[in-house]
């Protein structure tokens, strides 16, 4: 699944109603867990789904997630989880190339799920990849945002990528970044990362991790799901593809 990612200066909450005739029902200053909320209102396959999840950083960079009111021990990155719809999941970041104990502390909101052909859900994961950019702007004390979208067959631009990179491009300051994935496909996940810490004593709390929602581990080993055979394109799913929002 190809990814891509726009970045774009932090705005104002109330620049969307100057920057346009009508008012975007979703926009990126909207608080963690409330895009999703609404996406759930909708009801039908959304509610309980545990989306499959991949996490992917610069080579060497452990992450780990929350659980019981703390987080785990760390895992190398890549790594792939199932995420609730609608919930906010802290996570940390550590072992960060060329910042020896730096660490951050990202979130990733899923709000909209994806339809693999079944028992493939793992094989085909919404991919949150954290690039050196993103990792260098939020610990320079800036504030980013990444929309992960899917992207429209029939208006996708036919251009390749190399293998396993998320191209990224950016968006202009003020801009909605929500507003703009609606265009150009649909969005399924949001990761936020900036500078923000645990309280002083430096251990997490359940209001800084957004009261530790449960996650999955998939039920498959991903190494046998890549040797899954291909998916013919009429039922392959659509690629994915994110939006950021960074301030410059």
């Amino acid at each position: 699944m190809v990814l891509a990612a726009w970045i774009l200066s932090v705005f104002a909450a109330d620049s969307f109603g100057q920057m346009s005739g009508y008012h975007s029902v979703h926009h990126g200053v909207m608080p963690p867990g409330a895009i999703g909320s609404l996406q759930l209102e909708r009801g039908g396959p959304l509610p309980g789904y545990f989306q499959p999840v991949q996490v992917k950083g610069p080579p060497g960079v452990v992450v780990a997630m929350a659980e019981g009111g703390t987080f785990m021990e760390g895992e190398t990155a890549p790594i792939r989880v199932g995420l609730l719809i609608g919930q906010v999941y802290r996570f940390r970041v550590m072992n960060i190339p060329l910042n020896p104990g730096a660490e951050l502390f990202p979130t990733i909101e899923v709000v909209d799920r994806i339809y693999p052909p079944a028992g493939l859900e793992y094989r085909f994961p919404i991919v949150v990849e954290l690039s050196d950019d993103d990792i260098l702007t939020a610990l320079s004390g800036k504030f980013l945002t990444k929309v992960i979208y899917l992207e429209d067959p029939e208006t996708a631009v036919p251009t390749g990528h190399p293998e396993g990179e998320q191209p990224s491009f950016d968006i202009a300051p003020g801009t909605n970044p929500l507003e703009v994935a609606d265009e150009v496909g649909r969005p399924v996940a949001i990761l936020r990362m900036g500078a923000i810490l645990p309280s002083r004593s430096g251990e997490p709390d359940m209001q800084f991790l957004f009261g530790c929602p449960p996650w999955v581990r998939p039920a498959v080993d991903p190494a046998v799901l890549q040797l899954a055979p291909p998916v013919p394109t009429p039922v392959a799913p659509a690629p994915a593809l994110p939006v950021e929002a960074a301030s410059r």
